[in-house]
């Protein structure tokens, strides 16, 4: 096993090189992403439809979401003892710009941003000391975008976060390809290389973080030794106790099987990993019917979508699994009981193993 090294990202540095990742709607927010923060890694909180609880949201998700991105990133850094706490944003949303911009006035560490290539997003923290990074999942996109960035904005990215096929949620790759048992070790090599080049050209340190599919300290190491500077982990965080979303919803985790993952259709557009359940079930069957338009992406027209993914996925975090829908990563099945922050971060980072099927514990 390896002793990991502190994360460093421009003058910031975390003690711990993990970054939680980014799960709406409503799961990872101020009380899960201050947590993680004051273990010594990155709580990352999401500002996908984030005021789903406020008060008249239903008529203003834009005022709600823009006072959540404030007050959730306010009480994320008021538990992080001084941590490092940022928002991730995904590019298909229809506020994205608004929720960078508010997330930099709310005094964000670090944001990151996926469901899309953010080719603008150095101008949207233009001024601050923000520090940004993308989500990509190929070397060619990786090459696009730092080229772009140092091109139209003589913009370095500040760390760059490459996401596998075993990630959870919206999924950077075909459906044919997020099922395959495919070895992305060399994908991943290759988007280093990439990097490693910018780097040089430009005389900089650009820190890879790797996420999809990270489960242990194993899988840490194993990454690290490919060239990566840390990691990106989703699932595990929601077995926490500290998680923002219902108990319910935990539950369906540590109840959930490998057999019960499967790959969904998104009305955002791409492919993405859920728990199969009664609600898509129903979906399958063409039985949800779309009563409100909430507005939330850039590119989302009512008539022509299977489902509203802000209704099934604010059911969801609330516990109305019935009706809802459960993103999850390719791991979940592994995943059979809740801990806290601290004990989760001690095995990620010691090897003290909580959280981990009996069956493992037994071959392992």
């Amino acid at each position: 096993m390896t002793m990991l090294k502190p994360l460093k990202i421009g003058d910031l540095t975390a003690s711990i090189p993990i970054i939680q990742g980014g799960m709406g709607v409503g799961v990872s927010r101020g009380r899960l992403a201050g947590a993680v923060a004051k273990e010594g890694g990155i709580g990352i909180i999401s500002t996908a439809q984030i005021g789903y609880d406020l008060e008249g949201f239903d008529k203003d998700q834009e005022g709600c979401n823009l006072r959540a991105i404030r007050e959730h990133i306010a009480m994320a850094k008021e538990m992080s003892n001084g941590g490092l706490v940022g928002v991730n944003v995904m590019v298909a949303l229809k506020q994205y710009r608004e929720h960078v911009k508010e997330a930099v006035k709310a005094g964000a560490d670090v944001v990151i941003c996926g469901a899309g290539l953010p080719m603008d997003l150095p101008e949207l923290v233009a001024g601050s000391d923000t520090k940004i990074a993308p989500i990509v999942s190929s070397a060619r996109a990786a090459r696009l975008l730092l080229q772009k960035w140092k091109r139209r904005y003589d913009y370095i990215a500040d760390f760059l976060v490459i996401e596998g096929p075993k990630a959870g949620g919206h999924l950077g790759f075909t459906k044919e390809d997020a099922v395959k048992d495919i070895n992305f070790d060399e994908e991943i090599k290759a988007i280093i290389a990439v990097v490693r080049d910018m780097e040089e050209k430009c005389d900089a340190k650009i820190p890879v973080i790797v996420a999809g599919g990270i489960f242990d300290k194993r899988d840490i190491d194993h990454v690290i030794s490919l060239g990566a500077d840390g990691v990106q982990i989703a699932s595990r965080f929601v077995a926490t106790y500290e998680c923002d979303a219902s108990d319910a919803y935990k539950q369906a985790y540590i109840n959930a099987k490998a057999e019960d993952v499967r790959i969904i259709q998104s009305p955002v557009g791409m492919p993405g990993r859920a728990v199969n359940n009664a609600f898509l079930k129903k979906v399958d069957e063409g039985k949800v019917c779309v009563d409100k338009c909430y507005k939330c992406l850039g590119k989302c027209n009512p008539a022509e979508i299977p489902y509203c993914i802000t209704k099934a996925l604010v059911n969801a975090v609330k516990g109305d699994l019935d009706n809802g829908l459960i993103f999850c990563g390719a791991n979940v099945g592994r995943i059979n009981t809740i801990v806290s922050v601290h004990e989760l971060m001690a095995e990620l980072t010691e090897e003290i193993e909580v959280g981990i099927a009996e069956t493992e514990r037994i071959a392992g």
